[in-house]
Parts: structure tokens; sequence; C-alpha cells
């Protein structure tokens, strides 16, 4: 079974690092994944995706998918063309503080504190940890434990002095929602 996995935001929210540590986690516990990250003209304010697919067996999607199981908006600014690649009933968290946008699709919409309860944690820009959590809490992607491993391994030498208030907002995230309730690797059923 394959997922996939649409992060979208503006650059400087950690939409790249989330995507990385989620990828890094689901490696760490034996499964397929492919990862690819997009940027758009600037460093800071532009445009950034990151899309993931996730397998339990070898990948046959491409690392541009067309259609999406789930995805996470750190902003409303770029959502239009994620929001069309959503399938019927998927999953979406958005961060309540910079997503003011309704959702139109079929989707289950979880809005996520993300950038008050970083704030809250003292790790202002710790935001994406935060709904990082939370989407790996409510779908089972991937353990809490493979995805603290990978955002250790994710983060550079330079900013390693962020990585005990990582873990305390990727923990804090999976607080917020409900474990399991959207799960990652159960099938659909046929109708």
């Amino acid at each position: 079974m394959e997922r996939e996995l649409l992060i979208t935001g503006i650059g400087g929210q950690g939409v790249q690092l989330a995507a990385q540590v989620i990828a890094r986690a689901a490696a760490l516990e034996g499964r397929n994944v492919t990862f690819l990250g997009l940027y758009g003209g600037m460093m800071r304010g532009g445009n950034t995706d990151s899309t993931l697919v996730i397998a339990d067996a070898p990948i046959e999607s491409p690392p541009v998918v067309s259609r999406t199981w789930s995805a996470i908006a750190m902003h409303d600014e770029f959502w239009e063309p994620v929001e069309a690649k959503l399938r019927p009933g998927a999953v979406v968290l958005v961060n309540d503080a910079t997503f003011r946008r309704d959702v139109h699709a079929d989707a289950t919409v979880v809005r996520v504190r993300a950038t008050e309860v970083a704030a809250t944690l003292g790790n202002p820009l710790g935001g994406s940890m935060v709904i990082t959590g939370a989407y790996c809490a409510l779908t089972g992607a991937v353990g809490i434990d493979a995805l603290v491993a990978a955002m250790r391994d994710s983060i550079p030498s330079y900013r390693v002095q962020h990585i005990a208030a990582n873990e305390t907002a990727l923990r804090a995230g999976g607080d917020l929602v409900e474990p399991g309730a959207h799960p990652f690797w159960v099938s659909e059923v046929a109708v």
C-alpha cells in the first residue's frame, strides 16, 4: 500500500524539514519512501512544497503525484494547487494561525494550533514540528520514536541547539490529536 502526503507553506516555516523528518522516520521503520522538495524563487516568504510517498512495498508512484491521501498546510497562500489534488476523504491538517481559508474538498480537516503551541513551548519557529507530531499521531504514519530519531538526524550540526525543543514540539503535537483517528496503513474498502 502507498500513501501520499503533500506539505505546503511559505519559505521559513519548516516545510522541508517536516517532510525530511517524516521521510527519514518512515525509512527507519523499514518503509519505502520517495521525497521531493520544491522551492519558490525566494529564500523566505516564497512557495515551498514537499511530496512524500510512503509504502510498505516498492513504490510505484512517481515523485510528483496527481492525487494525495493527505496534506499538511502551514499557510494558505499556496493552498489551491494542493487542494485540487486531494482524494475524496483525504486527511488535511492546517496550521490554525496562518491558514484562514475554508477547505472545499471532500476531506477531513484538522485545525492544529501549531504556531501557538510552539510559541507557548518557547520555540516560536517550531510550528512545523508541532504539526508533524500531530500528523504522525493522528495517522500513525510513523511512531514517535522514529520521528524523534529522524529529526535528530535531519538537524544540521550548526543547529543542534534546537534538537531538544524540536523533540518537545513533536511530542506536544502528538498530544493535540486523537491518536490513530485516521489510520495511514488501513486500506479503503471498496463499496
